[in-house]
């Protein structure tokens, strides 16, 4: 009896603690952007230039090598966009009727409106 409320905790406790690093991965750390159809943007990333087709940004996160790191991954997947294919550093996200193409360098972040 005690091993079966043992396991009982154990499986609250790690919903909980996944529940919360989830929220933390995903909601927390980044915001969506109305110019780029909603898209989310990390809130630590610093604009560097703005332009008609989108926005670029420094991020020490960004990598060419490795892409984007999973949590923000799973961030733009939780706000309804589906990943497409991947052409070199540049990932292409849609929703709906809209294209996003978010290119990822060492430390740098272009997201841009694919028309």
């Amino acid at each position: 009896m005690k091993k079966k409320i043992g396991w009982t905790l154990a499986m609250i406790a790690l919903l909980i603690g996944g529940s919360v690093l989830y929220y933390f991965g995903t909601l927390s750390l980044y915001e969506t952007n109305e110019d780029l159809y909603e898209f989310p943007v990390p809130k630590n990333a610093e604009l560097t230039k703005e332009s008609e087709y989108g926005k670029n940004y420094d991020w020490s996160r960004a990598s060419e090598e490795n892409g984007i790191p999973s949590c923000y991954e799973w961030a733009i997947k939780a706000n309804g966009w589906k990943k497409g294919e991947r052409e070199g550093a540049s990932v292409f996200y849609t929703k709906g009727d809209h294209t996003i193409d978010v290119i990822s360098t060492n430390k740098k972040l272009d997201i841009l409106r694919v028309k």
